[in-house]
């Protein structure tokens, strides 16, 4: 009997392994494909942990609104962040104020979170990229999503903030796209 039960036991892990490392299909209504000038970066949202943040990340790109829009703020080893149409880190879409949805994903290299002020229910559309553990902002700030694809070209975005004369030319985001309306 005891035989037995470590040979199942050694088949329910050899399984978990095994499901564990393969890649599960990504659900194209909650992936984004954001058009960089060197390549796609694909985006997995996560409604699971912040449903109000993310239906506003797709009413906003299913606008277009994210086109064209410059990464304003890129500090190295920190984030890229987007999503403010003036570009000066002031701005927003003129929606609404979203609720504060802090949740338990850990700010690390790939993260998608929310910008904000100081009043943690004020996010709008200005998101950030995580391009390293950043844990002083877990549960401080919204987690709606995380780079599955093309962090590689995340890390190519010119460095450079509002007021530091660093970046005279930002890059931008070319086009933004929810995955199930992808031509």
């Amino acid at each position: 009997m005891l035989r037995w039960t470590r040979i199942l036991m050694a088949a329910l892990f050899a399984t978990l392994l095994f499901a564990h490392g393969e890649a599960k299909a990504l659900d194209p209504e909650n992936t984004l494909y954001l058009d960089l000038k060197d390549g796609r970066v694909v985006i997995e949202m996560r409604p699971d942990l912040a449903p109000n943040h993310v239906a506003r990340i797709k009413e906003l790109t299913r606008k277009g609104f994210y086109d064209g829009v410059v990464f304003h703020r890129v500090i190295d080893g920190f984030m890229a962040q987007t999503g403010d149409p003036t570009g000066t880190g002031s701005g927003g879409s003129g929606m609404p104020k979203l609720k504060a949805e802090f949740n338990s994903a850990p700010h690390i290299r790939g993260t998608v979170s929310m910008a904000r002020t100081m009043d943690p229910n004020s996010a709008d559309s200005q998101f950030f990229i995580c391009f390293g553990p950043t844990p002083h902002l877990d549960r401080q700030y919204t987690v709606w999503g995380r780079v599955v694809e093309g962090m590689d070209l995340v890390d190519k975005i010119k460095k450079g903030a509002p007021g530091s004369g660093a970046v005279k030319d930002p890059d931008k985001i070319i086009k933004m796209q929810v995955a199930a309306d992808a031509k």
